[in-house]
């Protein structure tokens, strides 16, 4: 298969499940499993880094007049009553360090578990039996936008979030969507506090994983597959491309949808996908 075909698919791949709570790691992993990809090798390491900030940067085309106002309002807030520990931009904060932390000095133990399929089933599959269960019982929200949260309930969702770093398949917008459900944010605001503490989480993880990457291609003239066929840097290129523009469309749809409709169909397929999964692994 053309290595630009391959990026294309993977590209539609991060772009459609990176934030919604079905575990984009999950899906690349099948998706690289049945094209035949070679997880352990460097260049498709960066590749997938590469097309996740594709994805994290559709949030901050749809979410970048929100935080603009943030940003001006800082500390106070747009209505005047906010005060540094409780304003949006500072829990945004609260929950990056509390989630940032913990997953470097984890890392070793991240990247062993990648590798399982096993692992990656069950998380799918007790993830989404929690999604469904949180979203069906948890419906008399207490905070309906993220201007009312608090700095503990920040904090709870950081650490809550600790889980998709370690767990590949847990999700990281299922695990701070359901949290925040749990502690009586609406779905609306579960929502939008994902999207928002996603942006530095993620690009610090994709700095990170980038600057790791790039380092070993400096050391390393193999670094880039001879077997590609194809302009390397172009491969990244599309792939980078096609998950921004998918993510910015499936991104506004979810985000229609879930205010509206709930995560029950959500739950339901990661339910299904890990059964899936786990009956391929024993095999």
């Amino acid at each position: 298969m053309s290595p630009y075909i391959v990026s294309i698919l993977l590209g539609v791949v991060e772009g459609l499940t990176e934030f919604l709570p079905i575990s984009s790691t999950a899906h690349l992993r099948i998706a690289e499993a049945l094209v035949g990809m070679d997880l352990k090798n460097d260049y498709w390491k960066m590749y997938t880094v590469v097309i996740q900030l594709g994805a994290v940067l559709s949030v901050l085309v749809i979410y970048g007049q929100r935080l603009l106002g943030y940003a001006r309002s800082f500390p106070r807030g747009v209505e005047g009553n906010r005060t540094l520990p409780n304003h949006p931009l500072s829990l945004i904060a609260i929950a990056f360090l509390t989630t940032a932390i913990p997953a470097f000095l984890l890392e070793k133990v991240i990247a062993d578990k990648l590798e399982s399929t096993r692992v990656i089933g069950a998380a799918l599959l007790v993830g989404g039996v929690a999604m469904w269960i949180v979203d069906r019982l948890c419906t008399r929200p207490t905070v309906k936008t993220v201007d009312g949260m608090r700095p503990l309930s920040a904090l709870w969702i950081g650490a809550v979030q600790i889980l998709s770093a370690v767990f590949p398949g847990t999700s990281r917008s299922m695990s701070t969507i359901a949290a925040g459900q749990v502690i009586g944010l609406s779905r609306s605001a579960a929502l939008d506090f994902s999207f928002l503490v996603s942006l530095p989480i993620m690009l610090a993880a994709c700095g990170y994983s980038l600057l790791k990457s790039l380092k070993d291609f400096g050391a390393n003239p193999a670094f880039l597959p001879g077997s590609l066929h194809a302009n390397p840097w172009a491969v990244l290129a599309v792939g980078f491309v096609v998950s921004f523009l998918v993510a910015l469309v499936v991104n506004r749809w979810f985000i229609a949808w879930v205010k509206s409709r709930g995560f029950a169909p959500f739950a339901c397929y990661r339910i299904v996908l890990g059964i899936g999964v786990l009956v391929w692994a024993m095999r």
